[in-house]
């Protein structure tokens, strides 16, 4: 147990006292908010400073009126179809809109045309546009007054509200759910990858080195990689700490500044429910706050630990055996297939079925397996699941965990000794079929 301890230890400092490391760890908490605030000025900027656009309107049916917005500008035609493409090549008009004459109940054969390709957003815009007026045209020809409709349309909001065994209430956020089960199922599919691959490359550097054959002289190839493993899974762990802890400091200063500070609220409730509920604003960002409130992030950070640490170690097993039976990265993308492809299933089911719908049968076995379930089942937490399938998750990943190091540790042994030879599956097999 002491040398996997130093193998531990060796993996761990070699890698934490990187200054790649340290300066990856400080500063990702600070990139990717700086990213999305760059981008979010780079689109305010543009949007006030993007000159109007004009698209001449050339109606043959005489029934269309297309109010303008911030954006475009739309304007009645009274030139022949030919003169308006022109000034559409001249650059004098950045589109025009051809409306012929239509059957309003199949309206087909509306056309636009642009000196360039016209965005996804203008299209979807022109579209609505003319669906509405196509609609109130028709609704006047039946003798309806369409401004009559347009009183009786209503936005509803619903919220979400739901309710535990004990009959406890809490507000939820479908969003704020599909956001918190987005990030954590995507930043461990990254981790895997990541800190697996470390394992591969260290395995495969030390073997080709022969620093292997000096290491195997004192503790055995089990330890060896076992070592390796949990090493380099503490280094990933304390890089996450340390990012929960900056995130949470950062994201106190902001809550400070904008003059919302949980505590004092937290204070509040516990005084005067009835003030702190009167206190909150009945708007959607007050709303939004109360959804974050009532989850519980301390469950959360939990539960990544665990499925962060049980992907990681039955990944991380398969990812070592790889590393130990070839002598070159480039030899090694063969046996990275099969492994990589229950990521992929899992990271692609994340988005088509967990985050659609965290309660379907197909969210289920994702999260209950144990090659997909670190990332499937971080997926649905946030929407909440029963104890009884996040503690059957668990116990599964632990056995697949089991299974891995056990099925990694007879190719290990023999696969960090050997050199010059191109392993396949059925070399592999065999040395797994063999005894110690």
């Amino acid at each position: 147990m002491n040398k996997v301890l130093l193998v531990i230890q060796r993996e761990y400092l070699a890698r934490v006292k990187k200054k790649s490391f340290l300066i990856a760890t400080l500063l990702t908490p600070l990139i990717f908010p700086a990213i999305m605030g760059i981008f979010v000025w780079i689109a305010v900027n543009e949007s006030e400073n993007q000159s109007l656009r004009i698209i001449e309107v050339f109606d043959e049916t005489g029934l269309f009126f297309m109010e303008s917005s911030d954006q475009y500008a739309f304007v009645s035609s009274d030139l022949e179809l030919e003169e308006a493409k022109k000034m559409v090549q001249d650059g004098e008009r950045y589109g025009l809109l051809l409306i012929p004459k239509i059957d309003l109940e199949d309206p087909k054969g509306i056309q636009y045309f642009g000196a360039e390709n016209p965005s996804i957003s203008l299209m979807s815009y022109l579209e609505g546009a003319l669906k509405r007026k196509i609609e109130d045209q028709k609704l006047y020809e039946k003798g309806i007054d369409p401004s009559i409709i347009k009183q009786i349309r209503t936005s509803v909001s619903i919220q979400s509200i739901t309710l535990s065994e004990g009959g406890e209430e809490k507000i939820n956020d479908a969003m704020v759910n599909y956001a918190l089960g987005f990030l954590a199922g995507i930043l461990i599919y990254i981790f895997i990858f990541v800190y697996g691959n470390q394992i591969m490359q260290g395995v495969i550097e030390e073997k080709s080195s022969r620093i292997v054959e000096i290491l195997v002289s004192s503790l055995r190839p089990f330890q060896l990689m076992m070592g390796k493993i949990v090493g380099i899974g503490a280094v990933g762990l304390t890089q996450f700490l340390i990012w929960v802890v900056l995130i949470g400091t950062l994201t106190s200063v902001v809550v400070g500044v904008l003059g919302m500070q949980m505590p004092q609220q937290q204070a509040m409730e516990m005084a005067s429910p009835e003030l702190a509920q009167a206190a909150m604003p009945d708007t959607e960002v007050g709303q939004i706050l109360q959804v974050i409130q009532g989850i519980d992030f301390v469950s959360l950070v939990v539960s990544f630990i665990i499925y962060f640490l049980g992907g990681y170690l039955l990944y991380g097993a398969l990812f070592a055996a790889v590393g130990s039976a070839v002598d070159a990265p480039s030899d090694a993308q063969q046996f990275m297939f099969p492994i990589t492809i229950p990521l992929i299933v899992a990271y692609m089911g994340l988005f088509v079925f967990v985050l659609q719908d965290p309660n379907s049968t197909t969210s289920f076995w994702l999260s209950i397996i144990p090659l997909t379930s670190p990332i499937a089942m971080m997926g649905r937490i946030s929407f909440g699941v029963p104890f009884w399938e996040l503690s059957l998750s668990i116990g599964l990943l632990i056995g697949g965990f089991l299974f891995t190091t056990w099925l990694a540790a007879k190719i290990y042994r023999i696969g960090i000794l050997m050199h010059g030879t191109k392993p396949t599956y059925r070399i592999l097999w065999k040395w797994i079929k063999s005894s110690e």
